[in-house]
């Protein structure tokens, strides 16, 4: 497994700083991040800096955070010691978090900071780490449509970048003249269904008629978290309708995919959800082995969390669906001048960084 190119990297750890981040996005919502920068001596004895992102949802956890400090992470590691180290320890010492999973996304983000930190004491990148080429990126845009639903922000984003592709989370509110209008444009790849979700502002409860309307409307098109009820299930028993249902939400882990209702074609890998390096590099190579198409997916990383998941889909899966389009793709109004893919690979880069 990759994990063990990277598990016996030393690592030394002489501070700990963190830096909170906000903004608006294009979902309707501030988004609130806290940066994780570890720092200690690099080849040549001067100071480098490994930096890692906390995508923890809730804004109060970050200013928690930022009262009560993370727990006494400074020593010499591997890396394999230091996730051992960060799994035992209290990440939220203000008091335990209102959803268990933002345990994985601060262990996430300070794991990630140390493996950026490591590479560069080691002076190395995580492509030369684990003996892999990065390849171009291919990416789609996740957008939703507002509240009444219109195309107008899906036209925007066409209209600056006309071969891009979209992922989508459909609503009940969706009129025939917007299903009619993104039929039309031939770009839907992904319809997030958002029925695995449990306890978030964006529940989505399962609709047979909703579902019903978006298998036929858009015959290939990925289709995410549909939620498996008494009155949906049936929708999902024809073999070609399975193989394009792909799972997000419920994946945190290699026994999350192995619980699955059937094997899956598709997999949307977040790697905030795995928590610890070692569960995400586990899980993928378990998909790749049986090549499940794997597509990355993002927390509306506000620095240098999208930029990694970036080098992750670079490395692993860069054919894929890819749910991480650079940062401008998710500001509130659509700017004049957006990136297409793919993106370029990375030439030199130094750590676990996209540069």
């Amino acid at each position: 497994m990759d994990y063990d190119r990277i598990a016996e990297l030393p690592v030394r750890i002489d501070d700990v700083t963190l830096e909170r981040r906000e903004r608006e996005t294009s979902s309707d919502f501030t988004r609130v991040t806290t940066i994780v920068s570890l720092s200690g001596p690099g080849p040549d004895g001067a100071r480098v800096v490994g930096r890692g992102e906390d995508v923890t949802y809730d804004a109060d956890e970050h200013d928690a955070l930022a009262r009560t400090n993370l727990p006494d992470l400074t020593g010499e590691y591997t890396m394999d010691s230091f996730s051992a180290h960060v799994g035992e320890a209290d990440c939220f010492p203000a008091g335990a978090p209102d959803r268990e999973v933002f345990r994985n996304y601060r262990r996430w983000g300070i794991e990630s900071a140390a493996l950026d930190l490591a590479l560069r004491q080691a002076g190395i990148g995580l492509a030369s780490a684990v003996g892999r080429d990065p390849e171009p990126v291919r990416f789609v845009a996740s957008t939703r449509l507002g509240d009444p639903p219109t195309v107008d922000r899906v036209e925007s984003l066409l209209d600056r970048v006309p071969d891009l592709q979209l992922k989508l989370d459909p609503t009940t509110e969706w009129t025939e003249a917007v299903f009619d209008a993104l039929v039309d444009t031939g770009a839907v790849q992904i319809l997030d269904l958002k029925g695995q979700y449990e306890g978030t502002d964006v529940d989505a409860p399962a609709d047979p008629d909703l579902y019903r309307r978006l298998l036929a409307a858009f015959p290939d098109a990925v289709i995410e978290d549909p939620a498996l009820t008494d009155e949906t299930r049936a929708l999902f028993e024809d073999p070609k309708i399975r193989s394009r249902v792909s799972w997000d939400a419920p994946i945190h882990g290699l026994e999350d995919v192995r619980a699955l209702p059937w094997e899956p074609d598709w997999l949307n890998i977040k790697p905030s959800r795995f928590g610890s390096i070692e569960s995400l590099f586990e899980t993928i190579e378990y998909c790749t082995d049986r090549d499940f198409t794997m597509y990355g997916g993002g927390q509306f990383e506000l620095d240098v969390g999208r930029g990694q998941l970036q080098l992750l889909a670079s490395l692993y899966y860069p054919d894929g669906p890819n749910d991480i389009a650079p940062q401008p793709y998710n500001r509130p109004t659509v700017p004049s001048d957006l990136p297409a893919p793919p993106l370029s690979a990375p030439t030199a880069s130094v750590g676990f960084r996209w540069e």
